[in-house]
């Protein structure tokens, strides 16, 4: 993530960055933000996918993946339920009644 020359502020993630991610066996993987999400104690979250690897990450709102992997599925339910109810609602038709 690029901070745009600025320094001694830390950026938040935003929708389309791109965060450079280095596994335990030294490949640097590239995920982009494809959602932001903020739980009922306003702790927000990024939701990361790579194309290459077809993988999902959750991070904070800085960038720093989450360690409790719990938690981080919890999210990633989440914003499945809220990309599909978004996509229904996207498609225009309204269900029978």
């Amino acid at each position: 993530m690029s901070t745009n020359g600025e320094s001694g502020e830390e950026q938040t993630l935003e929708l389309r960055d791109v965060l450079v991610i280095q596994t335990k066996d030294e490949k640097q993987l590239e995920f982009e933000v494809v959602g932001l999400v903020e739980d009922e104690e306003n702790h927000q979250y990024a939701v990361l996918y790579c194309e290459n690897e077809d993988e999902f990450v959750v991070s904070n709102a800085k960038g720093d993946l989450l360690e409790d992997e719990s938690l981080a599925q919890e999210i990633l339910d989440d914003f499945f339920v809220l990309a599909e109810e978004s996509t229904d609602g996207a498609s225009g038709g309204e269900e029978a009644k």
